[in-house]
């Protein structure tokens, strides 16, 4: 399998200067970017991609980057092999730090100047230089949602009676250790 350096849906964003407001960014996936997405992450197809995001300045010399990725796909069911088409709309939020800037140099647990939650967005990213791919970004998140066992809707793996049998034993034997509610 060969690996790309780049992203198929690839847009490269100046940063050094951003709008106030920001800057939009639509990035719309015609069929060859589609196919390399879909051969990519394994999927039988990607029927449709696209991403609004919005580049601004965070704090200092920061970046942020914040959107939605959605797309239509097409996987095979873990089960029965067949097509399963799926959705996928998830929302991006990330931030970025020049890796000059004091956090950048020590990192995040030696200067401690920035406090995460767990259930909050992730931590800060840093970038290099005066530009950063927002379409690689898109492409992270959209890869983070696919479904890793798709299964198609009334699919499931068979057991044979003698199993079915066995874990029914099972369950009898392990009856006095359950808690009853």
């Amino acid at each position: 399998m060969k690996v790309r350096e780049t992203s198929p849906v690839s847009y490269v964003v100046n940063v050094a200067r951003l709008p106030q407001k920001g800057m939009p960014v639509r990035i719309e996936a015609n069929g060859e970017q589609r196919r390399l997405l879909a051969e990519e992450h394994g999927l039988l197809d990607v029927g449709a991609f696209h991403a609004d995001l919005t580049v601004s300045k965070w704090k200092r010399n920061g970046v942020s980057v914040t959107g939605r990725v959605e797309a239509a796909i097409e996987q095979a069911c873990v089960v029965t092999l067949e097509p399963v088409a799926a959705r996928i709309s998830e929302e991006i939020a990330q931030v970025y730090l020049p890796e000059d800037s004091k956090l950048g140099r020590l990192g995040f647990h030696q200067a401690g100047e920035i406090l995460l939650d767990a259930e909050g967005p992730d931590g800060p990213e840093t970038f290099s230089g005066d530009s950063i791919d927002v379409g690689a970004l898109a492409e992270e998140f959209f890869a983070l949602a696919i479904d890793p066992y798709p299964r198609k809707e009334g699919a499931s793996i068979g057991t044979s009676g003698e199993e079915a049998e066995q874990g029914g034993q099972l369950r009898e034997k392990l009856l006095p250790f359950t808690r009853k509610s």
